[in-house]
C-alpha cells in the first residue's frame, strides 16, 4: 500500500530526516516535480526514501559546476564563452545521467 503525498509532506520528510540542508528550497521542488512526472510517465509509484534520494542526487549551481566535478577532463575550451560553457556542460550531463534544471541551478543523478 502505498501513500500520495503532496510537497509539503516531501519537505516534512527531509526535515525529519534531518536531510532539508541537502537541497535548497528550489531544488527540492524541481526533484518532487520530477520525481511526480516520472511516476505518471511510468505508471510505477515510487516510495519516498529520503536517503536514497541524497545519495542518488546532488544540487549544484550550475551545470558547469557539476560537469567539473562529475566529468573527468571537462574544463573550458579555449575562447568559450561563460554561456556556451554552461550549454555544453548541460549536454555532457545530459548525455550521462539525469539533470533536472530550475532557475537557480541543476540537480544532478550520480552516475
Amino acid at each position: 500500500m502505498k501513500q500520495s503525498i503532496g510537497f509539503n509532506q516531501f519537505t516534512d520528510a527531509f526535515h525529519s530526516y534531518e536531510r532539508f540542508d541537502n537541497f535548497g528550497y528550489a531544488a527540492l521542488k524541481a526533484l518532487f516535480e520530477y520525481l511526480e512526472e516520472y511516476e505518471e510517465g511510468t505508471g510505477e509509484e515510487m516510495e519516498l526514501d529520503v536517503i536514497a534520494l541524497c545519495c542518488d542526487f546532488t544540487q549544484y549551481d550550475s551545470a558547469r559546476e557539476a560537469a567539473e566535478e562529475m566529468i573527468t577532463g571537462f574544463e573550458r575550451e579555449e575562447d568559450e564563452s561563460d554561456e556556451d560553457l554552461e550549454e555544453r556542460a548541460l549536454e555532457e550531463l545530459q548525455e550521462n545521467t539525469t539533470v533536472i534544471t530550475y532557475d537557480g541551478g541543476v540537480v544532478v543523478q550520480s552516475f
